[in-house]
């Protein structure tokens, strides 16, 4: 589960908007918000969350803290 206030909160800091991250993750902006509220169970891939944690420059404790929040 992601945790919505961290994720956005490094969003608005490094300037991105959803369609930015999704055109990083090469998927639709639509795909991206199901992904960030967990609807049917979608999930960021380890190769995505890879993308996101080098673009905002998240350490390993912020990428636990965001992505496998619980």
């Amino acid at each position: 589960m992601v945790n919505k206030k961290k994720y956005r909160s490094k969003m608005a800091l490094f300037g991105d908007n959803n369609k930015m991250v999704a055109e990083a993750l090469g998927i639709t902006p639509q795909t991206n918000s199901a992904k960030l509220n967990h609807t049917n169970g979608a999930d960021y891939t380890r190769g995505e969350i890879a993308v996101l944690k080098e673009r905002w420059k998240l350490t390993a404790a912020e990428v636990d803290e965001i992505f496998f929040a619980v």
